[in-house]
């Protein structure tokens, strides 16, 4: 079978950093050959950087994430600019919206979001990179900036929560439609539905680790990259299509969307 990639894996964190050298053996032998590491704010630039650099199938995302975006800085999207000069990421991300944050949490506002997220797509178009994309009931404002920007690099909506018609403004776009942990529960039937409708060609697959865990994991246990085989195997089951073929196509997609070798 073709090695699985992980488009969406934050490896630099310490519950995946703390098992260590036993994880990265354990995605290899279970066909996981390749992970996408993208960032979430300006203070772990650094430690990705240098994480990455550590070898070559983990490859580095930068970006300035929708969650920190009260705390985002000029100077923040300053050192995001030097370091996609400097280090060559493979995508701009995670960025993105997160209108749910506006309802959650004091200090969020949609005007601060949206500032950040069109000067970061205006990096990735300069630097002629993809972008790796958090939505979250953001779908269709989402869609409506990167019409508006003329934003042609294409890219990954990581997490994809939406409607069929709102997956397919995105492909439409370039980009491709990313499946993880939440595919693994019976209960995400609109999720499953989708799944099955969407061109093979538009699928990814993720872990979102250690984040989003899968269906039969305890409480409190982290998700793991080594475990993107589940993915795998319940979106071929719900196509109904052959496990290599999935395998292959979703890896395909991965490395042409992000132009990895």
């Amino acid at each position: 079978m073709h090695q699985l990639i992980d488009s969406h894996c934050h490896w630099d964190h310490p519950r995946l950093q703390n098992l260590q050298p036993r994880l990265w053996q354990s995605c290899l032998t279970q066909g996981v050959g390749q992970l996408v590491v993208p960032a979430t704010h300006q203070a772990s630039f650094s430690r990705q950087i240098s994480l990455c650099e550590q070898h070559p199938c983990w490859h580095l995302a930068l970006g300035l994430h929708p969650y920190y975006s009260d705390r985002h800085t000029q100077q923040h999207l300053e050192d995001l600019a030097d370091a996609i000069d400097r280090h060559a990421p493979v995508a701009v991300g995670e960025i993105g919206l997160d209108f749910a944050l506006d309802t959650e949490l004091e200090g969020f506002s949609i005007t601060r979001q949206e500032r950040w997220f069109v000067a970061q797509v205006n990096l990735a178009q300069q630097a002629k990179l993809p972008l790796i994309v958090h939505s979250r009931m953001a779908n269709d404002r989402l869609g409506q900036l990167l019409r508006q920007l003329k934003f042609d690099q294409g890219g990954i909506v990581h997490g994809f929560s939406g409607s069929l018609q709102q997956a397919e403004k995105f492909t439409q776009l370039g980009f491709k439609i990313g499946f993880g942990g939440t595919l693994t529960y019976d209960r995400a039937q609109a999720m499953r539905r989708l799944a099955q409708s969407l061109p093979l060609t538009d699928i990814v697959l993720e872990t979102d680790a250690p984040d989003m865990p899968m269906a039969g994991q305890e409480k409190g246990e982290p998700n793991r990259p080594d475990m993107l085989p589940k993915v795998l195997a319940v979106l071929a089951g719900l196509r109904m299509e052959p496990l290599s073929e999935i395998a292959f196509q979703t890896v395909a997609n991965t490395l042409n969307v992000l132009r990895l070798k």
